[in-house]
C-alpha cells in the first residue's frame, strides 16, 4: 500500500478537496466501483435493479448501470420514473404505490412512456383508485407489491408495507387489475427484516434465517399463483443486506440494491457484507466554545427511520471527535468534543459518514468525485437530483 493510501481517510479527503468550499459531499469512485463489484458477486448471477432512492444522482446511477450485473431502475416516485423514461430509460419500476393522479395520467396517456414504466399496486383499493381517477389507465403496466414480513404469532417482524400476502390475496388483486384493463407484469417482495437489519445478535441471525425459509416457501406459492393468471416479466426481491441469501430463491428473476454502493454506517454491522465506505460529507470548524470542543457548520443530516443514535451522522474515528449527547447533529451547527478538537483550527474540515445512503443527496446540489488511483484527487462532479432541480419527495 502506498504511503498516501495508508494515511487516514479524513486527511486524504481534506487534501484532495482543499481548494473547494465546505460543507461539501464526496463520493470515492474507487470505493463505489469496488462496492458495485461486491454486490454483483453477492447476487449470484441474478441482475440487480438499481434502487434510485439510495443514490439520487443521475450520473452515479448511470455509472452503476454501466457495471455488468446491474439492469433496470427501481424508482420511488412516478414523476421520477417519467423523468428517467423521458431520458430514454426503458426498464423503470416504481417500487412504491402512488396516488399522484397527474403523474399517473401522464404515464397512461403518453404512449411513448407507457411501455417503459411499471407502477406498483398493493391492494384492490389502489387498483380501484387508479381505474376511477386516472384517465386512459387501460394498458398501464403494474406490478403487485407482496408483503414479505415474518409473522410469528402476534409478532410482525418487518416493515408495514403491502396488505397483500397470500396466493389468494395476490390472485384477487391481479384479477381486479385485469378487469380494469391494467397489465400485470410483475411482483415485488422486499424482505426488510433481512435486508435492512444488521446482524446484531444471535437472536437476530436466527430470525433472519427463519424469515428467509418462510418467505422462500410462501414466495414460490405466490409466484405460481400469479403466473397462472399473468405473464410476469419480473419477480423482484432482496436488498443490499440480503443479496447473498435471496439470490438462492429460484422464484426470483432479479434483485434490487442501491445503498451498498455508498455503504453508509447502517451497513457496518452485517456479517456477510464487506463494503467500502464511498460517501462522505465535510463540515468546516466555525467555533471553539471551550477547550476540547469545536463546532462545525451544518451537519444535521439525520436519517429517516426509528429515531436514535443509529440515525445520526458519524465523524470518522481517526479524528477523535464525538457528537454531544445533549445536542447531536444540528440544523446549522454541530458541536463535537474529544482529543482531536484542540488540534483543529477554524476552517478545518470534519468528515462524517451518513447513516443512510441517498438521503445525503437531498442536502447537496452535487457530489464531488474523488479517486485514489494515482493519488487522491478530484476527478469530477456528479449532480444530485436536487442539483438538477428535481425533488420527488
Amino acid at each position: 500500500m502506498s504511503r498516501r493510501l495508508s494515511q487516514p481517510v479524513a486527511a486524504r479527503l481534506s487534501a484532495a478537496t482543499a481548494g473547494l468550499s465546505a460543507p461539501l459531499a464526496v463520493v470515492d469512485l474507487d470505493a463505489f466501483d469496488a462496492n458495485a463489484d461486491t454486490l454483483v458477486s453477492l447476487a449470484g448471477g441474478l441482475p440487480i435493479r438499481v434502487a434510485t432512492k439510495s443514490l439520487r444522482s443521475r450520473p452515479l446511477i448511470e455509472r452503476a448501470l454501466a457495471h455488468d450485473g446491474f439492469a433496470g431502475l427501481m424508482c420511488y416516485a412516478v414523476r421520477e420514473a417519467l423523468w428517467w423514461a423521458g431520458a430514454g430509460r426503458t426498464d423503470v419500476l416504481v417500487a412504491y404505490p402512488s396516488v399522484d393522479v397527474p403523474a399517473l395520467a401522464r404515464l397512461a396517456t403518453d404512449r411513448s412512456l407507457t411501455p417503459s414504466v411499471t407502477v406498483m399496486v398493493d391492494s384492490v383499493e389502489l387498483v380501484d383508485f387508479i381505474a376511477r381517477e386516472v384517465p386512459g389507465h387501460r394498458g398501464m403496466r403494474v406490478a403487485v407489491d407482496v408483503d414479505a414480513s415474518l409473522r410469528l404469532g402476534p409478532a410482525h417482524l418487518g416493515v408495514r408495507r403491502s396488505p397483500t400476502r397470500t396466493p389468494a390475496d395476490v390472485e384477487t388483486v391481479i384479477r381486479r387489475a385485469q378487469e380494469h384493463g391494467l397489465v400485470v407484469t410483475g411482483l415485488m417482495f422486499y424482505d426488510a427484516q433481512i435486508a435492512g437489519l444488521p446482524d446484531s445478535s444471535p437472536v437476530v441471525r436466527r430470525m433472519k434465517r427463519a424469515s428467509d425459509a418462510e418467505l422462500r416457501s410462501r414466495r414460490a406459492e405466490v409466484v405460481a399463483a400469479a403466473r397462472a393468471l399473468a405473464d410476469l416479466d419480473l419477480v423482484n426481491g432482496g436488498g443490499t443486506g440480503s443479496l447473498h441469501v435471496t439470490h438462492h430463491d429460484p422464484s426470483l428473476t432479479e434483485l434490487a440494491a442501491g445503498s451498498g454502493l455508498f455503504a453508509p454506517t447502517l451497513f457496518d454491522g452485517y456479517d456477510d457484507l464487506s463494503l467500502r465506505p464511498a460517501a462522505y460529507f465535510a463540515a468546516p470548524v466555525v467555533r471553539r466554545p471551550g477547550d476540547g470542543f469545536v463546532t462545525a457548520y451544518g451537519g444535521g443530516y439525520v436519517a429517516s427511520g426509528p429515531p436514535g443514535w443509529s440515525r445520526v451522522p458519524s465523524p470518522l474515528p481517526e479524528q477523535q471527535l464525538a457528537l454531544l449527547r445533549q445536542e447531536a447533529a444540528g440544523e446549522v451547527q454541530t458541536p463535537l468534543k474529544g482529543p482531536g478538537a484542540d488540534r483543529l483550527s477554524l476552517g478545518d474540515r470534519i468528515w462524517f459518514r451518513h447513516a443512510k445512503a441517498g438521503e445525503l443527496a437531498e442536502r447537496f446540489a452535487e457530489f464531488v468525485l474523488v479517486s485514489s488511483d494515482g493519488g487522491d484527487r478530484v476527478v469530477g462532479r456528479a449532480a444530485t437530483y436536487r442539483g438538477e432541480g428535481q425533488c420527488f419527495g
